[in-house]
């Protein structure tokens, strides 16, 4: 397990659990899935990776060229919580929770491990509402299946993620030179 984290004395949520239909601001039907397991959707997921623009990466992911970001995806797959926008066929947004800890015994016990949060929306659907619906849902996902403390980092000059994180319930529980930590506590 990771360091302990200090997180909110009161839950939030409660948060929409997916599938689910939201029009974005662009007045786009977006489809909000949670696939039973992130492989079923696997190469659509890749392609949406190989299409990310690498100076949106953060702490290095996700990976650049198409075998890594598969290998990556692969590596998390089976430990991971997830959630993906389409819009139409097409993959354009994915979040993860990645439990804290490699042992297996300790994933399956869900809410008593911290999940680190990382969330991606291609360039071409960001500033549209999407990664505020996505990440409502897959919040409410973590809560259906168990999981109670979430976690993430963000870079402390990203204004925008920072105030979508704090929206949600986010709220800051360390700071690193270029990070913010933020953790949120599910009902």
């Amino acid at each position: 397990m990771g360091r302990e984290r200090l997180y909110p004395d009161e839950p939030s949520g409660p948060f929409p659990s997916p599938p689910s239909t939201i029009e974005d601001r662009e007045g786009r039907d977006i489809e909000i899935q949670a696939p039973g397991e992130l492989t079923t959707d696997l190469e659509a997921v890749v392609e949406m990776y190989d299409q990310f623009d690498p100076t949106d990466r953060a702490q290095g992911i996700p990976p650049t060229g198409e075998q890594r970001i598969r290998n990556w995806l692969e590596t998390i797959a089976d430990k991971s919580v997830n959630v993906i926008a389409r819009h139409g066929e097409t993959v354009i947004a994915h979040a993860m929770l990645v439990p804290d800890t490699d042992d297996p015994a300790a994933i399956e016990d869900r809410d008593e491990i911290e999940w680190e949060l990382a969330i991606f929306v291609l360039q071409d659907y960001q500033r549209a509402g999407i990664g505020t619906h996505l990440l409502e849902h897959l919040l409410g996902h973590a809560s259906d299946v168990g999981i109670e403390r979430v976690w993430l980092t963000v870079e402390r000059w990203n204004n925008p993620a920072i105030a979508l994180y704090e929206r949600v319930g986010f709220e800051a529980s360390g700071t690193e030179s270029f990070e913010q930590e933020m953790s949120i506590r599910l009902e």
